[in-house]
């Protein structure tokens, strides 16, 4: 696919994704959220896809919400403001909902929607610099279409703190908090990146998808409720092919079909 505002590397089962607006600052507006929206949907039916790289261009992740498309806003009526929020909530969900693992490269600034971003992503590693923030009620409105994959990450006393303050915060809070798994220097972001890769292509692809997506399931049941689907999620993978292949070739000490550097 051809995109005006991403651009796309494709390094066997690797994609990198990086949003391309440096000059101002990944922000979002209509267009991108489209393209966004566009790509994780041919992701999503792409089998050979194991791992994506989101990143940014420039000196910035994302700084949150493009200024014209505020704009814009300003002057929507109710209807046509939710038809936009709608857009913009799909995309939240159709990266999330990925099967692929996606890894977050956070440098420089995550700023409203950019945080949201960070908040679908399964891991995110960002250099010691980099500033996060839910800054929406500095504007105003709030982190409403992001709150579903923010919350579960940072817990509802942080939310609180971060979403109704709209304070920025660094990295190593984001880490705290959970919205961040690795703070690295500038100079190892990458590194750190290409480490979470190699972990991610030496796991089985069916299992990944079907670990992320037992998690939103049985987070908040009790042991439980959750017993018969847990028992189920476990006996479909085992029976499955790449379920067969790992328990044999641990047996027979050897590597997966699966396994592969890149």
């Amino acid at each position: 696919m051809t995109f005006d505002y991403l651009q796309t590397t494709r390094e066997g089962a690797v994609e990198h994704l990086t949003l391309n607006r440096p000059a101002v600052r990944n922000a979002f507006n209509e267009d991108v959220i489209r393209e966004l929206t566009e790509w994780a949907h041919a992701a999503r039916s792409d089998t050979s896809l194991r791992v994506v790289v989101l990143k940014g261009a420039g000196n910035v992740f994302s700084a949150g919400a493009d200024a014209n498309w505020m704009a814009k806003m300003a002057g929507y009526s109710r209807a046509e403001n939710v038809a936009d929020a709608t857009r913009a909530a799909e995309m939240f969900f159709a990266i999330d909902s990925l099967p692929a693992a996606v890894i977050g490269r956070i440098h420089g600034a995550a700023l409203g929607g950019g945080s949201g971003l960070a908040a679908v992503c399964d891991i995110v590693v960002a250099e010691e610099q980099a500033v996060f923030g839910f800054t929406e009620t500095k504007l105003g409105i709030l982190p409403a279409m992001i709150s579903p994959y923010v919350l579960p990450k940072i817990g509802p006393s942080a939310a609180r703190e971060l979403f109704l303050t709209g304070m920025r915060f660094s990295a190593a809070r984001a880490r705290e908090i959970g919205l961040v798994h690795a703070v690295v220097p500038a100079e190892r972001l990458d590194e750190t990146v290409d480490l979470y890769v190699k972990e991610l292509l030496g796991a089985s692809p069916s299992a990944i998808a079907a670990a992320k997506r037992l998690i939103p399931l049985v987070w908040g049941r009790s042991p439980a409720d959750a017993r018969d689907m847990t028992a189920e999620a476990i006996a479909s993978q085992r029976a499955s092919p790449e379920g067969q292949d790992g328990l044999r070739a641990f047996l027979e000490k050897r590597a997966p079909g699966w396994a592969t550097s890149r």
